[in-house]
């Protein structure tokens, strides 16, 4: 329907177009969404004559999907909602301060809002409290106050918020903070990153203690080796991609309103540093769109100058017929006029262009691209200034003195959504993969991508090129890499994964994340393979597995474990020296135990022997809860399954799992299975995690 993919109707149907009070659907194609935007978005314009002109613009730009605003801007414009999605609200030391943040967060959520806090300002567990002569009970307390509130409001009546929490590495509680997302049930509705202080990375290349802050005197309280803090981010990152990092002194020392103070915290995703009630919204424009054959680099730069002048245009009007949450950010929106353009759809500009994502050729059309923005972005911001007049708070900032219409312009955004419905690459991102299967209630979807299936309708029977690659094979460097070029140029900042494969060491993360402050990126974010999910099948494979015959005779041992429902006997065979099959029986028990701890057998013999690693199956066992738990030579057995897993790990070692995905696999609002990723879309519905939206 006119020219968006089945998919994006879809995702236009359930979550943008306006429905009446039955939920009956009020607009029914793109263009009835396209005009409500446009029409409200132009209302900002002085003249009717310009209104009608930029109306005409909007709709046009959006039609044919080269530019989409953030979701927020989608579904709230003209409707009464606000139409900003990064915001950043203060938390002070003080019961009056957090709980009236806890409200003013709940306010943001419920408008479709995402919120980052620095809780570094609050006192450390355990302080004196004079008022009351009792103890502070610390900053990791009162996110987790802020985390329940969050689950208790959701955005629109369908959606909980999603939250970042920042603490600073010379925290006293830092240690606390670095790993309470470890237990797999805390703070589900918080990304968390850690502000890296450029005395902290002396410290560890040069092996000295740094020292520990009271936030309340600004004194030193104590010291710490950093490689132990160090290892302890990396450890948690390598476990479950929690925390990132912020390099928040390269964020100040970047930041074009640092006049007005420190920057303290970022939104959701990281990629929008914001002072404390500030806002931003977003918008993208998709550079697959600008791919021209006969053109230099194969690219229309003139086109995409005008989109974006119109993007700068678009986003500057919405600060003005924004509805916002909470005054302070009103004021704050206007007197800065911070606004986050960026793209979507590059990844597929290069397979267009044939260029090998990881490859330097890759790079530097990258680097054109997003310095071109930058310089139009600014000469368009300017152009608006001489007709609007500056942002207020000019003199506090980097062009004191010049006019400009925005104190920020540029913002690498993941675009999830938006880029879903354009029909485009997410971001700066790799293609996760050609061949998608979106597990859904009780069928399936396959989704191939469409550039993908051009190339073997016109070469059926042929290899691939090699610029068709995916995320998971290109290498950790090579994303921060890629991250660098655009951060470059980009005045606020880059939401970009580094993706580690499963097997990936503790070692390389912490390379990487060294790696990232010394290429002055504003923060990173990892993400190894599997480390939080149950690895869903989400990439089609070629063909179907089948479980291998079994040989005559296989060496096996045979393990006696005590549990709450009597001793259980496993037997555990091997096959070219890794487990191939599970025998399991119970002694002293009831008929139905015996038969549940057989099929369990069974079922994990059918994995093993259909090449499914161990060290998967493990994971689906280990730490299942059961109705008697019980202790086996100092081992805690919570149930049969529980005790199948331990005797496994007595084969290939102890395996590491992370429970806060076990019931989060797949999508909350549709229920497709997700991509194995830090922050996921879902394929189906285009939720992600990280928005919560």
């Amino acid at each position: 329907m006119e020219g968006f993919s089945e998919n994006a109707l879809k995702i236009l149907r359930a979550r943008y177009f306006k429905k009446n009070e039955n939920g009956e659907l009020i607009e029914k194609k793109p263009s009835d969404l396209f005009k409500r935007v446009s029409k409200y978005i132009s209302r900002a314009e002085k003249s009717q004559a310009d209104r009608k002109l930029w109306e005409k613009k909007f709709f046009e730009v959006m039609m044919q999907r080269d530019f989409m605003p953030n979701s927020p801007t989608l579904t709230g414009a003209d409707r009464g909602m606000c139409l900003s999605a990064c915001f950043v609200l203060p938390i002070k030391d003080s019961l009056d301060d957090i709980f009236q943040t806890v409200k003013d967060a709940a306010l943001v959520h419920k408008e479709g809002g995402g919120t980052g806090f620095d809780f570094s300002r609050i006192r450390p567990q355990g302080s004196f409290v004079r008022k009351t002569q009792g103890i502070a009970s610390g900053p990791v307390s009162f996110l987790k106050v802020i985390d329940a509130g969050t689950e208790a409001v959701k955005q629109g009546g369908t959606r909980r918020g999603a939250n970042m929490g920042i603490l600073r590495v010379d925290h006293p509680d830092i240690k606390e903070f670095i790993i309470m997302k470890l237990d797999g049930k805390t703070a589900q509705n918080f990304n968390i990153s850690v502000a890296i202080t450029d005395k902290f990375i002396k410290a560890i290349k040069e092996k000295t203690n740094y020292g520990l802050i009271d936030p309340m005197t600004g004194k030193v309280t104590g010291s710490m080796e950093p490689e132990e803090i160090f290892n302890l981010i990396v450890d948690s990152a390598w476990r479950n991609g929690d925390p990132g990092l912020i390099f928040i002194d390269k964020v100040n020392q970047l930041n074009p309103t640092r006049a007005q103070g420190p920057i303290r915290a970022t939104n959701p995703c990281g990629e929008q540093p914001l002072h404390d009630y500030e806002s931003c919204n977003l918008g993208s424009i998709n550079i697959s769109n600008f791919f021209h054959s006969a053109k230099k680099d194969k690219f229309d730069w003139d086109r995409f100058r005008e989109i974006i002048t119109l993007g700068i245009r678009f986003l500057d009007n919405v600060i003005d017929v924004n509805i916002y949450p909470l005054p302070q950010i009103e004021d704050m929106a206007k007197s800065n006029r911070r606004i986050g353009l960026g793209i979507m759809g590059f990844a597929d500009l290069l397979i267009k262009m044939e260029l090998k994502y990881d490859t330097e050729p890759a790079r530097k059309i990258g680097k054109k691209i997003i310095k071109f923005l930058k310089e139009e972005s600014g000469a368009a911001s300017a152009a608006l200034a001489e007709k609007r007049g500056s942002f207020p708070n000019i003199e506090q900032s980097i062009y004191q003195g010049k006019k400009m219409r925005n104190a920020a312009l540029l913002t690498i955004a993941p675009t999830g959504t938006i880029s879903r419905i354009a029909g485009c690459s997410s971001s700066i991102e790799p293609i996760f993969a050609f061949k998608m299967v979106s597990k859904i209630l009780d069928g399936e979807i396959k989704d191939l991508h469409p550039l993908y299936q051009q190339w073997e309708d016109k070469h059926p029977g042929e290899p691939h090129p090699n610029w068709f690659i995916v995320a998971k094979d290109i290498s950790p460097l090579d994303h921060l890499k890629m991250q660098e070029v655009f951060q470059q140029y980009v005045d606020s900042a880059v939401s970009k994964t580094i993706n580690f494969p499963n097997e990936a060491s503790r070692e390389d993360i912490a390379d990487a994340y060294l790696k990232a402050f010394d290429m002055k990126t504003k923060g990173i974010t990892v993400y190894r393979d599997g480390c939080r999910s149950m690895q869903v099948l989400n990439k089609e494979k070629e063909g179907k597995p089948q479980p291998l015959g079994r040989p005559d005779a296989l060496p096996s041992t045979t393990h006696k474990i005590s549990t709450g429902l009597g001793r259980l006997y496993i037997t555990i065979s091997h096959f070219n020296g890794i487990p191939f099959e599970v025998f399991c029986s119970i002694g002293k028990s009831g008929y139905s135990t015996m038969a549940d701890a057989e099929a369990i057998g069974r079922l994990a013999s059918l994995s093993l022997r259909s090449g499914i690693s161990a060290v998967k199956v493990v994971n689906q066992l280990k730490g299942i809860g059961g109705s008697e738990p019980t202790f086996h030579n100092g081992a805690l057995i919570q149930s049969i399954p529980d005790a199948i897993a331990h005797a496994l790990e007595s084969h290939i070692g102890e395996v590491a799992i992370n429970k806060q995905d076990l019931n989060t696999i797949s999508c909350p609002m549709c229920g497709a299975s997700l991509p194995d990723e830090k922050c996921p879309t879902c394929p189906n519905c285009a939720w992600t995690r990280c928005s919560g939206t």
